[in-house]
C-alpha cells in the first residue's frame, strides 16, 4: 500500500489544481482570492486530488473537491473530505457545499440537504454560492460538532 500525504497547497502552486478543476468543469475564477485554502492528496505516484475550504467563521464552505481521472475509484474523494474534516479549526461548527453531480457521494459522508434560502450570510455571500454555482446545484450541510 502506498503512503498517502495530505498537504496544504501553497499559494502560487495551483497549476495542477487549476487544470484538474478545469477538466472536471469546476469553477476556477476565484481560486486566488483571499479566504480560500486548498489541500492536496498525493502518493509516490504523484498527485491524486484536491479539496478546498473557504471562509473564516463557524460556517465554512467545502469546495473544489476533485480527484484526477486516473486516480478515481479508489476512495480518494472520501479520504480528501475526511482529512479536511480532521484539520478544521475547533470553531468550525458546520460545513456547507454546493454540487451539481455529487450529492449522493456527500450524503454518504454525512452531509444533508438544506434550503439555500436558509444559508448563513457568510456562505450565501461567497462567489461559489452567489454566482458560480447554478441555482439548480444541491446545497448540503454537515454539522461538525
Amino acid at each position: 500500500m502506498t503512503d498517502l500525504v495530505f498537504f496544504a497547497v501553497p499559494r502560487g502552486g495551483y497549476d495542477i489544481l487549476r487544470r484538474a478543476l478545469e477538466e472536471a468543469e469546476l469553477p476556477t475564477i476565484d481560486l486566488e482570492q483571499p479566504g480560500r485554502l486548498f489541500f492536496g492528496l498525493s502518493d509516490a505516484a504523484g498527485p491524486i486530488g484536491y479539496v478546498g475550504l473557504e471562509g473564516d467563521s463557524a460556517d465554512r464552505l467545502l469546495r473544489s473537491l476533485v480527484v484526477l481521472p486516473s486516480r478515481r475509484g479508489a476512495g480518494h474523494g472520501t479520504t480528501l473530505v475526511r482529512e479536511l474534516e480532521t484539520i478544521l479549526p475547533g470553531e468550525v461548527t458546520r460545513l456547507h457545499l454546493l454540487t451539481d453531480s455529487a450529492a449522493p457521494f456527500f450524503r454518504r459522508l454525512g452531509f444533508a440537504d438544506a434550503d439555500r434560502a436558509e444559508a448563513p450570510p457568510g456562505i450565501a455571500a461567497t462567489e461559489q454560492f452567489a454566482s458560480l454555482c447554478p441555482a439548480s446545484a444541491s446545497y448540503l450541510v454537515k454539522d461538525m460538532q
